[in-house]
């Protein structure tokens, strides 16, 4: 197939899939009740009105499939700018400790006022961000290769946030506040809604901006600081717009929606190989991949059992599996 159909076709899928979305659910609703509720509420006839099916599409399922859109696009194009920036194909959009951070300000938040609120999501970012500082902090104690030592500082930070998420777990109240921990940290998007696009969009749409305006630029650090240098890539800048860009998409999509694994891991490698190494088109190849896989899974786990699966299981459950297939059928050829 014509590669520009390839690309096409790519870029389109987050459209139809979210529309598909609307369909899936334990409530069935028919294809003409979908298109006579998404007319109605285009033309704002029917809009706000109390009827059952607007409520359906408008209010539950259509935020649901955008906000999942939103996440999986920001965490598959955080973890290919990743990849990227730090040529290992084993790195993923967590690597600097966004995800422990995150979830450590999640559960701290949740000891604060008890539960779930607005201020979760607030804790979550900021504290996503203190990681990665944090990370870029230990990695100046010593004047050795720089990227080795962020990765190795993002290590200790997450291992030290994930301790701090255990211990919030420990002195939290068994009967509330660990199951809303436990719950929030497994990942989900069950209590969507346009308030957290619309909160959650703003550091996501900046990250992914960022990235898709300096993607050519990561092919360039690709090639090794020496070959950057000489073509006259200032390192400590772009480094420093790459690592804040992909922070902030990473961060937005985890205080939203908890930890989710394995999409800025597999994502950015099946766009490689639909599309090729070149950065210029896998960083908004893997934006759209990464939305179509979430919104996907998301409909999975809200059909396959009586109650919702969070994400974080299904996304292992399918990830895992599906890189071993990947590994053997590229032979690790893919870099």
């Amino acid at each position: 197939m014509n590669k520009k159909i390839i690309i096409l076709i790519v870029f389109a899928a987050p459209l139809l899939v979210i529309f598909l979305s609307l369909f899936i659910g334990r409530y069935p609703v028919s294809i003409a009740r979908v298109l006579q509720v998404l007319w109605s509420g285009i033309t704002a006839s029917t809009w706000g009105q109390p009827d059952v099916y607007n409520t359906l599409i408008w209010q539950i399922r259509m935020p649901r499939a955008i906000l999942g859109a939103m996440v999986g696009g920001c965490l598959a194009i955080s973890g290919a700018a990743f990849q990227g920036l730090f040529r290992n194909p084993l790195v993923s959009s967590g690597i600097l400790g966004v995800s422990a951070g995150a979830g450590f300000g999640a559960a701290l938040s949740i000891l604060i006022f008890h539960s779930v609120t607005g201020a979760t999501y607030v804790f979550a970012f900021a504290f996503g961000l203190l990681a990665v500082f944090l990370s870029y902090l230990i990695s100046k104690i010593y004047n050795s290769s720089p990227t080795i030592m962020l990765v190795l500082g993002g290590v200790i930070v997450g291992s030290i946030f994930s301790a701090l998420i255990s211990f919030a777990k420990y002195a939290a109240d068994p009967y509330e506040e660990l199951p809303a921990i436990v719950f929030w940290l497994m990942g989900s998007l069950a209590s969507s809604s346009y308030k957290d696009i619309l909160v959650a969009g703003i550091p996501m749409f900046i990250g992914i901006s960022g990235l898709v305006l300096i993607r050519w630029r990561i092919n360039v650090l690709s090639m090794g600081d020496r070959e950057a240098h000489a073509l006259g890539i200032n390192l400590v800048v772009d480094k420093g717009l790459v690592i804040v860009c992909s922070t902030l998409a990473a961060a937005g999509a985890v205080c939203v929606s908890g930890v989710i694994g394995w999409v800025g891991l597999v994502i950015p490698h099946i766009a490689r190989m639909i599309v090729g190494n070149d950065n210029r088109v896998l960083i908004p190849a893997s934006l759209s991949l990464g939305a179509c896989f979430l919104v996907l899974v998301d409909d999975v786990g809200r059909i396959i059992t009586g109650a919702e699966m969070p994400l974080g299981i299904l996304t292992s459950l399918v990830g895992a599996p599906f890189f071993i297939w990947l590994l053997k059928k590229t032979k690790a050829g893919g870099w």
